[in-house]
């Protein structure tokens, strides 16, 4: 069964009606119950399509954390050939929120790390929601040597709504390890594409996103704090989170505005969690174009690139 947005109402009552005629249809043969379906198909299409034209950034958000939104590991089915996970950080020990490992992505080999939120609660649970501790940043930068060692291109796919914020987290240095993870993606020799699939939050995404391109699923977040704690800090007042995020800019047409982002990829019309595959091949799609830019320069052009892209935000022009 099919779920709604709070704003999605008044599709749902369409979708409702035409449920409630296509039950009656089943019943008995009905030229003009067959008419008026297909009516309100298009009607709800056309709904559909209109309100997604106009979503405010808080409506975004609730896109963003869809609940039938492809994850990362619908991302490496769709995508990734041969994918092999690799675990832990040999440090302290393995983390699931981040997920990593090796395939090829249009047949080249590649290093693929990102944020799995899961897809239930027992996935969810198992995955901590997304939100890495030390060792999955630890995890992300032993990876991400490894590609640069063996000259594979770094794909990674960001999904979180922030780094862990645990007091065992901290005890472990959460805030050390994003550090070098941010800096390991900084330094790479190798292309490296990020692409937020879904919430883009804070420290805990720009150690994975820091890349010579980023790139965005059109409905996707990217945020220096969540909303809500964005709201709780401004005003002390976590209701307020519409507001805090109409303000904060986290959208990704404002986001390319301002240069934070290299693209957006079109969703279906009604979000990604509408259909999952077709958005992951859209994805797929940029991605491949976005390696291929990358190709031709040698490792110092990349570092080079990544490090201007990066000092080149927040300057006047």
């Amino acid at each position: 069964m099919r779920t709604y947005l709070s704003f999605e109402t008044p599709v749902a009552e369409i979708d409702a009606r035409i449920d409630e005629l296509r039950a009656v249809a089943e019943m008995g043969e009905s030229a003009a119950l067959a008419e008026e379906i297909a009516k309100l198909e298009a009607k709800s299409e056309k709904a559909l399509s209109e309100l997604y034209a106009g979503l405010t950034p808080w409506q975004k958000a609730q896109v963003a954390r869809a609940q039938d939104r492809p994850r990362f590991s619908d991302f490496i089915k769709g995508l990734i050939a041969e994918f092999t996970p690799l675990a832990g950080d040999r440090y302290f020990g393995e983390d699931e929120a981040i997920v990593g490992g090796l395939g090829r992505f249009e047949g080249e080999a590649v290093c693929v790390i990102g944020q799995e939120k899961g897809n239930d609660t027992e996935s969810r649970l198992q995955h901590n929601f997304g939100m890495a501790r030390p060792e999955g940043y630890r995890k992300a930068t032993r990876l991400m040597e490894l590609a640069d060692r063996f000259g594979l291109p770094v794909i990674a796919l960001v999904d979180t709504a922030g780094a862990f914020p645990g007091v065992d987290a901290e005890e472990r240095g959460q805030a050390e390890a994003i550090a070098r993870s941010t800096d390991t993606c900084l330094s790479l020799g190798v292309p490296n594409v990020a692409v937020v699939i879904g919430e883009g939050g804070s420290g805990g995404a720009i150690a994975i996103a820091t890349a010579n391109k980023v790139l965005m699923l059109e409905h996707a977040i990217y945020t220096v704090a969540s909303p809500e704690a964005a709201a709780s800090i401004l005003w002390r007042d976590s209701s307020r989170a519409q507001d805090a995020a109409t303000s904060m800019k986290i959208t990704a047409q404002d986001l390319l505005k301002f240069g934070i982002v290299d693209a957006i990829i079109p969703e279906p019309i009604g979000g990604a969690h509408r259909d999952p595959a077709a958005a992951v091949a859209a994805a797929g799609e940029a991605i491949g174009g976005a390696l291929k830019s990358l190709a031709n320069m040698n490792g110092e052009q990349l570092r080079e690139a990544r490090a201007e892209k990066f000092l080149a935000m927040g300057r006047k022009v």
